[in-house]
Order: structure tokens, then sequence, then C-alpha cells
């Protein structure tokens, strides 16, 4: 199981999958704690400021649950180490925070017929939906590139309610442990839109994209160039 990303939706997603019995759990982010994080981040502490969020994560988690075994992968998730990291693992978590990220990880997992459990939380609000191993469909038949800079609104800019990406990486969690154990996957082909806001949810049903670039019958990506990925932070 491999999360990417330490922050407000891999600490929960973690947790959840400890709790369900998952004792290998390899996590990848090169950011440190920030006090600003403490709010959504659930296992880092005021303590932890400035350690590495993969050390503080595993330290928390492991302590909580002897028996898991976290990889910690102190490194930057992009197209030059993306296709090992996600080679090593059975099931991919995306926890990232932008939307360059979110689209890199669908196409390692794609290209590696790995599922993947996506999240995504800004604001009042989340999303998740899960990727199929190959694909039909996957992130990029929904959403088909990564929007142009500036387009949506930051954290910085929109904030991000403490207790959604709890919610949302919880959730993950649950689906992760699904796919590992051979149940059924809730969030494949479907969209689901969390509003902590009217304390509603909904599922946007989609369909493969015949012209998907990735899990189409002629996909243009075939590896992972950087030029696909431009790295902007968008969400938690």
């Amino acid at each position: 199981m491999l999360i990417v990303g330490a922050g407000g939706l891999g600490c929960p997603a973690a947790f959840a999958l400890a709790a369900a019995g998952i004792t290998r759990i390899g996590v990848v982010d090169d950011d440190r704690v920030d006090a600003t994080n403490l709010h959504r981040q659930i296992l880092h502490g005021s303590s932890d400021v400035g350690e590495l969020k993969v050390v503080s994560l595993a330290r928390a988690l492991t302590r909580r649950f002897p028996a898991v075994t976290v990889a910690t992968h102190a490194l930057r998730f992009d197209s030059a180490s993306a296709a090992a990291l996600v080679a090593a693992y059975d099931v991919i978590v995306d926890g990232s925070d932008n939307f360059a990220t979110k689209f890199l990880a669908n196409d390692a997992a794609v290209l590696a017929r790995k599922p993947l459990v996506h999240g995504a939380a800004v604001g009042t609000g989340g999303q998740l939906v899960t990727v199929p191993a190959g694909g039909h469909p996957c992130y990029r038949c929904l959403f088909e590139e990564p929007p142009a800079a500036g387009v949506g609104p930051s954290c910085a800019e929109a904030g991000v309610l403490g207790p959604v990406p709890g919610v949302i990486g919880a959730l993950q969690g649950a689906e992760a442990a699904r796919l590992a154990v051979g149940d059924s996957p809730a969030f494949i082909g479907r969209l689901i839109q969390y509003d902590s806001a009217g304390m509603n949810a909904r599922a946007i049903p989609f369909n493969p994209n015949p012209l998907c670039g990735v899990c189409g019958p002629a996909p243009r990506i075939r590896e992972l160039a950087a030029s696909n990925y431009p790295v902007e932070r968008c969400f938690v």
C-alpha cells in the first residue's frame, strides 16, 4: 500500500489502513511539518514541527499500531520517481496536494496496472474516485488535463475545514483496504462529492473516455514525461 502525501489526506488514510489490519504501508512525501498543518494533519503534533512528514507519520502510526511497518520515502513523487515507487506496491492512495501530482499518480498507476484511490479536499468539501488496475475509467477519463495555473482556489485562498480531509482520507483508507483484501471497491466509475456545509454527498457516474490519453484505445501517454505534469499546489 503506497500513500502519496503525508498530510491532511495521507494521515487519516494511513490511520484507517492500520486500523483495518494492513501491516505494510509506504508513504512518500518530501515536505516537513508546519504549524499551519496541525488542524488537519492528525498524525503530526506541535513537537513534530520541522520534522519530515513521513518520519513524523511513521512514528505516530507505529506507536499506535506496533505491528505496522511503515516504509518512509522522503522524496518528491515526480516523473523521475513515480514508476519505481508505484511498482513496489499493490494499491496506490493519492493524498497529494496539487493537480499535477494527481495526474501523475493516475498515469503511473494505470501504466503499472495498479489500482488507485484518489482523494482531494479544499474549503468545506472533497471528492473521491477509485481507478481500477489499467483504468477504464481513470482520473484522466474524468478530467482530461491538469488545469491552467490559477484555475480553482488554492488552500491559501479557500482554506480547508480541518475535519474535511479527515473524512475523505478515512474513506480512502477504507476503500484501499477493500482493494487489498479483494473486496469490491465502492468508488469505481463514480465521482463522490462530499459537502460538509450542507452535510451531503452525491455520486456522479462516469464512463471510460474513448479518447483518454492514458487508458483509451490509442493512448498518447506511454511513459511519465515531466512536461505532462506542471506543478502547482492546490489542495491540502
